[in-house]
């Protein structure tokens, strides 16, 4: 199983003003007021908490230096990598400095400690970032109205073991938003959003699509087929790409077009544009085309890249934008393979790593769950 890369942060200053009546963190006037009430730091000694409960094996952790997250670690006995170092006192900054180096890094998820300030570091931080990490957050702050949080520290170890052991983890869009403090403290309640975290949800078996706890698969099959027909709709003249299977034929019967079963067909507008095309004939297709890729896992085995569908080729896997490639399967297929990952062997061992991590895979209608795709590097 490939190791979970996990980057570990903590706001040293998180929660400090809740006890003291402060009603906020936030700005270093107010960090200094609640020392001086007698305020105690426990972000770090929560974030010890979430990480006590995990073990070494399966994991790499990436940290920053002192209280800003190494200490935690430690304090949870778990060998990490420091990657920089806080100013003192440490800041805000600080914090947007740690997470762009963790997204460069290319963490699978950032686990922080704080609380709505925290968030709308990180999020400001990964605002730039094509294809940003997993963000969990430990609640440590006075303020955590925020959807990006565990309920508890446990909680926050409890959704990372699921992962880290290839339970079906949902993604979802978490809403990053925080109280003004100054008008808090006059009595006034006033909001702001500040945009998305992708998280990781403990996972939870509700989906319209089963009776009984049993997935319906011609049922699933057709939620799919109209989450990925919706996103063909929206792309304009994108190419799109699909791969062998019975799961990817599902889309085209939605879209009224044909499909060969285990063959690679290109769409243009829902509509069948090219069918059963070789590697070359692809990559001529495509040549400087926007195009998006949907493949699926072969039953029983989990391949995506390797298996029955060579005629997607190292040279054109390298074209495709990550964020364009879509990976399909029902949970009942993916249950099947017990938590290994979905296998990579394009032939290219410098592409299959590069092509390994923890991706979303479509499982119906907007509804995604976290899968560990590859080996380890």
């Amino acid at each position: 199983m490939r190791p979970l890369r996990l980057a570990v942060l903590v706001n040293p200053w998180a929660g400090l003003g809740g006890a003291t009546a402060l009603k906020g963190s936030d700005g270093l006037a107010v960090r200094e007021e609640a020392l001086a009430r007698g305020a105690i730091p426990r972000a770090g000694e929560r974030m010890a908490r979430a990480l006590g409960q995990l073990t070494a094996e399966g994991l790499t952790i990436l940290t920053w230096g002192g209280a800003m997250g190494a200490d935690a670690v430690a304090a949870a006995g778990l060998p990490a990598t420091v990657l920089g170092s806080p100013g003192e006192p440490s800041a805000a900054a600080d914090t947007e400095r740690a997470v762009a180096a963790f997204a460069k890094a290319g963490v699978d998820l950032i686990l922080f400690a704080g609380g709505d300030g925290t968030a709308r570091n990180v999020a400001a931080a990964l605002q730039a970032e094509t294809h940003p990490p997993l963000v969990l957050g430990v609640p440590s702050g006075v303020k955590m109205h925020s959807g990006v949080f565990a309920v508890t520290p446990e909680g926050a170890a409890a959704v990372l073991e699921d992962l880290r052991q290839g339970a079906l983890v949902t993604r979802l869009d978490g809403d990053v938003r925080d109280i003004d403090e100054a008008a808090f403290r006059e009595g006034v309640v006033k909001t702001r959003f500040y945009g998305t975290l992708s998280v990781p949800a403990a996972p939870r078996w509700v989906q319209a699509t089963k009776i009984s706890g049993r997935e319906q698969e011609p049922l699933v099959l057709e939620e799919i087929a109209a989450d990925i027909a919706a996103r063909m709709a929206a792309s304009g003249d994108r190419l799109w790409v699909l791969g062998p299977g019975s799961t990817t034929a599902a889309i085209a019967t939605h879209l009224g077009e044909g499909k060969t079963l285990l063959g690679v067909d290109v769409y243009q507008h829902l509509v069948r544009v090219a069918e059963d095309v070789t590697a070359t004939e692809l990559l001529t297709l495509t040549e400087g085309q926007p195009m998006a890729l949907v493949v699926t896992a072969i039953s029983g085995q989990g391949h995506i890249f390797g298996r029955g569908n060579q005629q997607l080729s190292p040279a054109f896997l390298r074209r495709l934008d990550p964020e364009h490639w879509h990976i399909v399967a029902t949970r009942s297929k993916l249950l099947t393979l017990e938590g290994r990952p979905l296998p990579i062997d394009t032939g290219d061992p410098e592409l299959d790593r590069a092509l390994s991590g923890y991706r979303p895979v479509i499982t119906g209608f907007e509804d995604e769950v976290l899968y560990a795709v590859g080996q380890a590097p």
